[in-house]
């Protein structure tokens, strides 16, 4: 049977030395557990053959499909602010570019497809809890309305693989606007090769930012442009209590999308300290250090840019400040923006600022669950606070606050059910808390069971509804359910 992608392959066009050419490594017994069909149907594939014998062989990569063009792409990287020169995709082969139904151009990669020259005597596999990690929370956080890579499909391969233990494999079709990394800068940079940082520059103005192929500036543009995206997508992280985990300068997208969830989580208690993953040991990527991470990430490409902006050094590096200096503002707008909309405020005056903050604080000494507070904060707007007091360890804590707050709510025309709706529409119900992401894998792999996964995907599709029949979705975990730790584990 033949299955067609619609490829329209660009980045293996590039110099040889932008990735190496390498085809996924065959697997015993392909067998597809998860298939988005609505995403399948954007990029022009037809679902119902993706859902065959044939179609879990090519997502799990055991044959390639017509037109495929099979690469690793070649990148650089600091991780947890040591420089690596060469790191590269080490598990995962990128198939081609489809272009979707909305004339966005998409690559569609395998991820656990086996060995590549940047494996790094790895195996070049991905195990099935990291994989159901990933499906869930991009689907999630596509779900929440921020930009971030998609998961096509899920296909268990019929291996194992060997971490601290035997495991089942796996293999995630991972959709992105591109790979692209700061990384992939970097892997340049380092080398000294100018033509090739500024091949990479052209390249991806041409497909995320063709707004700014005539100007004056092509490569301030697009450091600026960058620095935008980071900056808005960054603040909705902290607007949902997301921690990446490992913001390396390689898992850094260029398009401005969240990419490479591996020991990510979200918040339950507010705690702007907190640190799932098990390798941050030094809080590097703590959720409230994101911004200044970004930053520090951004700033790296700029010194990848600055061959590109002038021949003396010193004005390059003015001109980059400048540009990079931004951030804050462009950060602090939209996480500020953000904030306003969560407590229901539908214009800026001053002192809103440090009335929220008040909040936070107040949620973070008396351990209120991020989510649930903003959620039934609409509730309050409405005059049932009981469900937000019940979050706060001292509820007389809210209640010092809320006086505030309802004084400043007063000094707006908008009705008490109007509010309600606006909060409702930006603050979940439903997060993919740490403990229903841990059950599911456990399920999976330990009874190859998947009924948990299509059930907690169900739920986190609609994100902000009140669906009665998943209220226990909504529940913080219990003392004994707690997750304190995450892994990259794939």
């Amino acid at each position: 049977m033949t299955i067609h992608f619609p490829f329209q392959n660009t980045y293996s066009a590039l110099p040889a030395n932008f990735f190496a050419r390498v085809a996924p490594t065959p697997v015993a017994a392909p067998r597809l557990i998860k298939l988005n069909r609505p995403l399948a149907v954007q990029l022009g594939l037809d679902p119902d053959l993706l859902s065959t014998a044939d179609g879990a062989e090519i997502l799990a990569g055991k044959r390639l499909p017509d037109g495929a063009d099979p690469i690793a792409m070649a990148y650089a990287g600091h991780q947890f602010g040591h420089f690596v020169p060469q790191l590269g995709d080490g598990r995962a082969i990128l198939l081609g570019e489809v272009i979707d139904k909305d004339g966005v151009r998409r690559d569609i990669q395998l991820k656990g497809s086996g060995p590549t020259p940047f494996s790094r005597r790895g195996d070049g596999r991905a195990a099935l809890g990291p994989v159901l990690r990933e499906y869930i929370v991009s689907e999630a956080m596509f779900a929440l309305g921020i930009p971030t890579t998609r998961s096509l499909a899920a296909v268990v391969t019929g291996e194992p693989v060997m971490r601290e233990t035997v495991l089942p494999g796996a293999v995630l079709t991972r959709v992105a606007a591109s790979h692209i990394r700061v990384g992939t800068f970097q892997f340049f940079a380092a080398r000294g090769d100018t033509d090739g940082v500024r091949a990479l520059a052209d390249h991806v103005i041409a497909r995320h930012y063709p707004e700014l192929k005539d100007a004056a500036q092509p490569y301030h543009a697009l450091l600026a442009g960058v620095v935008g995206r980071q900056a808005a997508l960054v603040a909705r992280w902290l607007l949902v209590g997301f921690i990446h985990g490992v913001m390396n300068t390689d898992n850094s997208s260029i398009a401005g999308e969240t990419i490479d969830y591996g020991p990510c989580a979200f918040l339950d208690a507010y705690n702007p300290a907190q640190v799932f993953s098990s390798i941050d040991e030094m809080g590097r990527y703590a959720y409230a250090n994101q911004p200044r991470i970004a930053l520090w990430n951004l700033t790296r490409l700029a010194e990848c840019l600055l061959p590109l902006f002038d021949s003396e050094q010193e004005k390059a590096i003015e001109q980059a400040q400048v540009i990079l200096g931004e951030f804050p503002e462009k950060f602090t707008a939209a996480y500020q923006a953000g904030l306003r909309a969560k407590v229901g405020l539908f214009t800026a005056r001053d002192g809103d600022e440090a009335l929220i903050q008040d909040l936070l604080d107040a949620m973070a000494k008396n351990a209120a669950d991020f989510t649930l507070t903003f959620r039934h904060l609409g509730d309050a707007a409405s005059g049932d606070a009981a469900d937000v007091r019940a979050q706060f360890t001292d509820p007389a804590a809210f209640d010092e606050w809320a006086g505030r707050w309802r004084a400043r709510l007063a000094l707006e025309s908008e009705t008490p059910a109007e509010r309600k709706a606006a909060m409702g529409a930006v603050n979940p119900a439903f997060i993919p808390r740490n403990h229903r992401i841990e059950a599911v894998i456990q399920a999976a792999v330990n009874s190859d069971d998947y009924a948990p996964f299509e059930e907690l995907l169900t739920v986190l599709t609609k994100p902000f509804e009140d669906r009665p029949q998943f209220a226990a979705y909504a529940d913080p975990p219990l003392p004994e359910q707690m997750v304190t730790q995450t892994f990259c584990g794939t």
